[in-house]
Parts: C-alpha cells; structure tokens; sequence
C-alpha cells in the first residue's frame, strides 16, 4: 500500500509496555511477543532500551537478528553512550529522544532550551553517521512552549531525522490540543510524524485517534494498553476504530488480536479487565434477556462488530437479566433440550439464583436443568479422570502425575508447577494440547465449611483457542483433586460445546 493509505502501527509493548510497574520479560519472553508481533502485522517493533541492563542489549540484538518482516527499532537517549549501545545490537533504525519542555529541561536535565537542540542535533548526526533510520521523539511535547517545539523539530529534521514523534508524556493533553500541535509541526516540517499518548486522563486513544486525524501517520501503541502509570494507547483499540470507524488501513491482521492480547497477558501477568473494548471478557458476553434474543436473532444488533472479526467468539451467560432465548441457547449448547413449560421453570430458578447475588455458571444451569427435566440426562463425558498422584514438599519441586480416558484411550502425563495444583492443572492441558488447545482463565477456591478437613469449593473458567469459554464446579475435601475434577469437567463442556474430538 502506498504510504498515504495507512496508519504505521508502531508498537512499544516490549519498550514503554515493560516499563509497567511489576512488569520484567526475559529474552525469550520478549522474543516470543515480538515474533507475535510481527505475525500480528505491526509495521514498527520497538524491541527495547538496551542502555538499562546486559540482558536488554541480548534480547533487543536477538529481536533484530530473528528475521522478523517489521522494523526493529531501539531506544537510546541523546548521548553517544546510548546511541553505541543501542548500535551494538545490529538495529538498523533508533529512535532517540530528548526532553522539549521548560519543566523537564529546568527539573530534570538542568540544561537550557540552546542546550537541548544542539545535544540533539549532534546526537541525530552521529546516529545518521552509521547508516540507520532516525525517530526523533521531543519528550513531554504536549507541555513545550510551541513556536519552541516548531523549531527545534525543524532543526532535527535539517540534522537528518527521518520521522517525528510528538509524545503526551503525562497524558495531560486533549484531542483539541493534539490535533493542533500535529498540524502546525506538520505545517513546517516534511516528514512523517508520529503519536505516542499516554493514559493518565483515560484520553489515549481519543487523543492517538486526533494526531492521526490531522496528518499523523504512525502510532504509537501497546497490547492492551500496558505501560507506566495508567498505562498507553491501545493497539486494539485504536486499530478496529481506525478500520471500523474513521475508514482508515493499517496492515494489522485483525483476526489476531485477542490471540496477541492473551499471549502478552499471559506473559506480563497483567490481567485485562474484564469490561476492556474489543479484548476483554466480557467484550462479547451476553446476560440482558433483550440484548441475548436480539443477538441470537441477529448480532448486529447489539454488537458493533462481530467478535470473529478480532478472534473472538460470543458467549451468553445465565443470570437474573436473562430471558428465555438466551438460557435455551445455552441449554442447547450443553446438550440439554427443555419443552416450553421446563424452559419456564429453569428460566425461573435462574433469576432467583441471579437475585441471591450468585453468578450462574454452567454447572449451575445443568444442575438446575437435571432437577426440573429429570435426572437421567445423558451426559457426554469424553475426557474421564483415571488417576491422580501428587508430590510436595519444603524441598521438592512439587509434581503431579495424571492419567485421563479420552475416548477409550488411556493417557498419562506429568508436570511440575510451583504446587500442586499448578502441577496438576498443567499436566491436565499437555494432554489437552493433542485435541483441543485449553487454558484455564480464572481458578477460585472457597471454603464451605470449617475446620482443617473443610469442604472446598473450586470454580474455574475455561477458554479454548478459538475464545469459547465453559464455567465449572467441583466440591471435595482435598484440594487437589476438587481442582483436577472442575477442570475436567470444564474442558468437556468446552468440548460438549464444539464437539471437538470426534
């Protein structure tokens, strides 16, 4: 595509994302999301700030070396320590930065505005003197006097940078103000300019979306919004608003994007809220007994896209809003056919369970379903529970060892985990992982009643590869065995729902 038909998706997820608090990858992690990444169709991976440690310089160097089809870019102040270091890593574009703004230069650097421009200038030259493409990012840009940012990134540009960025550094700005600064830096200086929003006022997105509109052509963005404080614009959401609502291309392949969102989830640690647009998980979830009879009749109705569209799959969930639609799809998704009159009653059931404050899972409607239609529902159970064996102990690595019946045939695996439960519910998905890719996504443990040999409850959800999702339930005494049983029971109504061994 010629360039002036899409938005450059630059994506700092492995830069300004790491740098949320708590957050720390390892090379192989960070190599992991980056090659995701690349699959998902970003234009630009910025792999890293290789001045902050050694294993920095490896994992930005292995980035750059892993044949990847987007741009690898490094971080490096303007100082020639941190241009070598960067360069050391075989990148062969930087993206260097120096602060702009009167608060930054007088608390922070302690230098003047002269001082500022002549640091960058004599960086960006030296960078351009070993062959590499130049980003040049003005630091806390939303907060520099303007006729001052105008001409210290007209003078970058003469010294040789090769794109802008114009950063909200603590998210303060507003789209008005946004939208002016690109257009006037625009107005003087020749080349592609870039956003990078911060999250601090919940402005983002709004604020990326006002850059792009007025002339911008790259943003900035993080999976999932992660970054330091409140976070930075998210790739997800600012991409399906580009594409879906202001017309706009970008080389992201869609289909990708709740993939991606999980993976660095699942290796960050940060967990997405579940109301987050476009990933999180209730984004295409359904209880509203309007809103489900409206979807199952026709989804546009009350979704915006459709959940196929960023790898998703819609789900309805029984509760006190739910209407008679909605329970029955999900009755015939666990196999369970009611009349009208048993429909009515378990719909009933339902609502009063939902106004006692309960969630109401899966196993819960089955349950409700098996006392109103009669207990001798047929229960498809393709994956049974043959054997369990823990180990424990303040110096074991704790191990557990699971043997399962799927169709008739026996198989065994074993893993280690930080306990046994961990241990157990790993061992449980290596099997999976031969006919169904199956994850656990939430895990509760409730004591029902006192005493060291208290009954515990354990409620699980779980999500298969293509975003179906299956709640369960298990009641015992021993822990372990609770949790191994909810999640076999939650992968064979995942399975129960997609038929998936056959």
């Amino acid at each position: 595509m010629a360039q002036e038909e899409y938005i450059r998706i630059y994506d700092t997820t492995l830069r300004d994302g790491e740098q949320t608090p708590g957050v720390s990858l390892t090379l192989e992690q960070k190599l992991i999301i980056a090659q995701q990444l690349d699959k998902l169709g970003v234009d630009v991976i910025e792999a890293g700030f290789p001045i902050t440690s050694k294993g920095e310089v490896e994992a930005v160097k292995s980035i750059a070396k892993a044949g990847l089809r987007a741009e690898v870019i490094a971080l490096a102040r303007c100082n020639k320590l941190d241009i070598d270091t960067a360069l050391s890593c075989d990148v062969k574009s930087l993206h260097l930065f120096i602060a702009t703004s009167d608060i930054h230069l007088k608390h922070k650097l302690k230098i003047s505005r002269e001082e500022a421009l002549e640091r960058a200038i004599e960086c960006i030259k030296y960078a351009k003197g070993h062959n590499v493409t130049v980003e040049f990012s003005a630091e806390d840009a939303t907060r520099t006097n303007l006729d001052f940012l105008k001409e210290f990134l007209k003078a970058v540009v003469k010294a040789g940078a090769d794109r802008l960025d114009i950063p909200d550094t603590v998210g303060i700005c507003t789209p008005e103000r946004m939208s002016q600064i690109v257009r006037e830096v625009k107005s003087v200086c020749n080349v592609p300019i870039s956003v990078h929003c911060h999250n601090d006022f919940g402005l983002a997105v709004y604020n990326t979306i006002a850059g792009i509109k007025a002339g911008a052509n790259q943003a900035h963005l993080t999976v999932n919004g992660i970054g330091e404080r409140a976070g930075n614009a998210s790739l997800e959401e600012v991409v399906m608003a580009l594409h879906c609502l202001y017309g706009k291309k970008t080389r992201i392949n869609t289909q990708l994007i709740y993939e991606t969102s999980q993976l660095v989830s699942r290796l960050t640690g940060i967990v997405i809220q579940p109301n987050k647009a476009i990933v999180g998980d209730n984004a295409f979830g359904h209880e509203s007994g309007i809103h489900t009879h409206g979807v199952l009749e026709y989804p546009l109705t009350y979704e915006p896209i459709t959940p196929e569209l960023v790898g998703r799959r819609r789900w309805i969930m029984a509760g006190k809003h739910a209407g008679s639609h909605g329970i029955q799809a999900q009755l015939e998704s666990l196999g369970i056919k009611a009349d009208k009159e048993q429909l009515k009653i378990i719909v009933e059931k339902v609502k009063e369970l939902g106004d006692k404050g309960k969630r109401v899972t899966d196993a819960d409607l089955e349950a409700i379903a098996k006392t109103v239609i009669g207990q001798n529902l047929k229960e498809e159970k393709p994956v049974q529970l043959l054997d369990l064996a823990v180990m424990t102990g303040i110096k074991v690595v704790p191990t557990a060892s699971v043997k399962l019946m799927i169709e008739g045939k026996e198989i065994l695996a074993a893993e280690t985990g930080v306990g046994p439960v961990d241990s157990a519910i790993k061992a449980i998905q290596k099997i999976s992982e031969s006919f169904a890719k199956i994850r656990l996504k939430e895990y509760r443990l409730d004591a029902i009643t006192g005493g060291s040999d208290a009954l515990a409850e354990v409620s699980i959800k779980v999500e298969d590869h293509e975003g179906n999702m299956a709640w369960a339930r298990a009641i015992g005494e021993d822990v372990v065995v609770a949790s191994v049983e909810a999640m076999i029971d939650g992968i064979n109504k995942l399975l129960m729902k997609k038929k998936i061994i056959h």
